[in-house]
């Protein structure tokens, strides 16, 4: 289930659920509604980013950035802000796409 209000806070999560939790009020049917969303948000981005043109990839990854701190997917975010500094460069394309996977799995695995 989501919360993680009384988890500790580990760099290997790709959500930090303390962090979750205080954007949410501690309200567990709302974390499960926004971080539904932002798997929709992310699985769109990641499907589009690849072969998307400048302009539009500047564009996904500024939103997936805000979204991404929003919910406390922090390297998300941060490799949003590396997309925007550098939209042609494949290799962070390619490592967003991981940090995505990542953070659709960790999300799907405490939403059981």
């Amino acid at each position: 289930m989501p919360g993680g209000e009384a988890s500790d806070t580990r760099r290997s999560r790709p959500i930090d659920l303390s962090h979750l939790s205080k954007q949410t009020m501690g309200d567990r049917e709302l974390e499960r509604e926004v971080l539904g969303m932002f798997v929709e948000q992310a699985q769109t981005v990641r499907r589009q980013i690849g072969d998307a043109a400048v302009k539009e990839r500047l564009f996904l990854a500024h939103s997936l950035k805000g979204s991404a701190r929003g919910v406390g997917a922090f390297a998300i975010a941060e490799c949003a802000c590396a997309i925007e500094n550098s939209p042609t460069d494949r290799l962070v394309v390619k490592r967003l796409v991981r940090l995505i996977d990542d953070a659709c799995d960790f999300i799907a695995s405490i939403s059981r």
